[in-house]
């Protein structure tokens, strides 16, 4: 199979890699930075560079760009797409593509799916991909209702062989719902706590819980811009009901209420057992 990868950051790097070296597949690169480019050439990521001539020959394409440039990117070539091919993105929220994309392929003779891989790391761009990126991950897809069963079967074979742990067919609502929770909200948080005051003297006096709370707070803020705005009602909801949670610990521990707050701090623990 003949597969594009649009995109060489971290995430499109690692599907290059992977493919590469786990697979007989051939890839397609299509970067706009001519020494990411050349990095990926120079390390084996691809075969050829894919342009709007050959794009056509590509079986499979993997949209790797922050989600507006994705759509703009597949709306200006939809028709050199091939035909029976499928395009997937791997944005990190998915209404926003999938609305726009519903518009893109009415008249389209390939097949769209909303994809989004659970991996990554706090830094960005091709220099920090790598093959094993998604070994163990999660693998969501988000496919309109006439995808085929077959289809599907297929992605999840070819997925699977890219190290993946498992890959998760649901909507792109419910799929935006529970990432405000389970990624964007954690962004949000350690991205505002290092604006404490106190975060400037904490050398010396910082373990392991400090770096757990700060390791995602260098993000990269154009992306994450983007992703939360296109997300904002679930995240706000998020934000929301983190900020009433705290409030219940602050006034607790200004009472100096022990018992209140071991239950507080008791119902979270639990909550977290539950959840693992």
């Amino acid at each position: 199979m003949k597969i594009g990868i649009i995109g060489l950051g971290l995430i499109g790097g690692s599907f290059a890699r992977a493919i590469k070296e786990m697979t007989e597949h051939e890839v397609y690169a299509c970067e706009i930075s001519e020494s990411t480019l050349l990095a990926a050439k120079l390390v084996g990521a691809y075969d050829k560079e894919m342009t709007d001539e050959n794009i056509s020959e590509c079986d499979m394409i993997l949209v790797s760009l922050y989600p507006e440039k994705a759509v703009e990117f597949i709306k200006a070539r939809k028709e050199k797409i091939k035909k029976g091919a499928v395009v997937i993105d791997c944005c990190g929220v998915k209404r926003y593509v999938c609305d726009e994309m519903k518009k893109v392929i009415e008249d389209a003779q390939f097949t769209f799916v909303g994809g989004h891989p659970m991996a990554g790391t706090q830094s960005w761009g091709f220099n920090f991909s790598r093959a094993s990126m998604f070994k163990g991950a999660s693998m969501i897809l988000t496919p309109y209702d006439d995808v085929t069963i077959e289809l599907l079967d297929k992605l999840k074979n070819f997925f699977l062989s890219l190290g993946f742990g498992g890959v998760k067919i649901t909507t792109d609502t419910e799929h935006d719902r529970i990432i405000a929770f389970t990624s964007q909200l954690p962004h949000v948080i350690s991205n505002a706590y290092v604006k404490s005051p106190e975060a400037k003297k904490q050398r010396g006096f910082s373990a392991g819980s400090y770096k757990d709370m700060t390791r995602i707070s260098k993000l990269n803020s154009k992306m994450w811009a983007e992703l939360f705005l296109e997300n904002k009602d679930f995240l706000a909801d998020e934000i929301d009901v983190l900020i009433e949670n705290l409030k219940k610990y602050s006034s607790t521990i200004r009472e100096g209420d022990r018992e209140k707050l071991e239950d507080l701090l008791e119902e979270g623990a639990e909550q977290k057992r539950i959840a693992k």
